[in-house]
């Protein structure tokens, strides 16, 4: 099955309809790839300075960089992109709420093989969670062009309906090929894995993750971005990081305040969520 393509007119609801049914996308051309550029050049200095991966799973010629909330401005328009959140909503809707999961440039470089086949809400101690109920959703950015020599993301499409724990091997999926600037949405159950890199250049993606919001983050936005950093940020964005209630009775602190008011300095709202949000989520029996 090859991976569908979408145009940024068709909109989050088309974008959560694919994948829904194939369990990945791909939106061409959402940001002009000078956007992408300014990452990179933000982020140079510690792609430079970053080891690459310890074993093959992380790729002994692949680097891997976090924290790009603190250290790439230019990033925070990309984790916030209306559209990308609008798809990504929908397809977490089932959760209260959904949060950043982490912030990573992946830059796999010439030689490095194929990386395992992979769900990534395995991350979660190999949980089984129910076949249908995703709980988290990636978004994959072409910083370079992807192609299938230089180790486009393989997907093995519908896969997030299959069992867990299947072996897949690379001839079992289909390459994500995309210009630079456009992105890749998969789900947290869509099998999937890094492809080789059989070229001379070095592919480079923005891994932008999502999360619902009672599950643990993989990424620490607490201690990836410093308060005295987090403090001067919007509020939108400091909500997706985590500075919210992830349910009704979920992430407040010490006396039942709200993390965004402590963050400011301020007493702020004391309590838990919504109770009758949390009450219609009881009735409802797809909750």
């Amino acid at each position: 099955m090859p991976i569908q393509h979408l145009s940024v007119s068709d909109g989050p609801d088309r974008i959560a309809e694919i994948l829904e049914r194939d369990g990945g996308v791909i939106v061409d051309r959402v940001v002009p790839r000078e956007q992408l550029d300014a990452v990179h050049a933000e982020m140079k200095p510690y792609l430079e300075a970053t080891p690459t991966g310890p074993d093959r799973f992380t790729g002994k010629n692949t680097t891997r960089v976090g924290g790009l909330i603190a250290r790439s401005p230019a990033a925070r328009e990309v984790i916030t992109h209306p559209l990308i959140l609008g798809g990504v909503k929908k397809v977490l809707s089932k959760a209260t709420n959904f949060q950043l999961h982490l912030t990573q440039i992946i830059a796999i470089g010439p030689g490095e093989p194929a990386q395992a086949v992979h769900r990534d809400q395995w991350a979660f101690d190999f949980f089984p969670f129910p076949r249908g109920y995703e709980v988290q959703c990636n978004t994959l950015w072409a910083m370079t062009d992807f192609t299938a020599e230089n180790g486009a993301t393989r997907l093995v499409p519908g896969s997030h309906r299959a069992e867990d724990k299947l072996e897949f091997a690379e001839g079992d999926t289909e390459p994500a090929e995309m210009e630079a600037g456009s992105a890749l949405l998969y789900t947290g159950s869509l099998y999937h894995g890094g492809g080789a890199n059989r070229s001379d250049a070095v592919r480079m993606g923005l891994n932008i993750t999502y999360v619902v919001g009672w599950l643990r983050q993989e990424e620490n936005q607490y201690l990836s971005v410093p308060q005295e950093i987090a403090r001067d940020l919007p509020d939108d964005l400091l909500r997706l990081m985590g500075y919210a209630q992830g349910a009704y009775a979920l992430g407040y602190v010490d006396d039942l305040r709200d993390p965004l008011e402590v963050l400011r300095g301020g007493q702020g709202h004391k309590g838990f969520g919504s109770l009758e949000s949390a009450q219609e989520r009881l009735a409802r029996k797809d909750a």
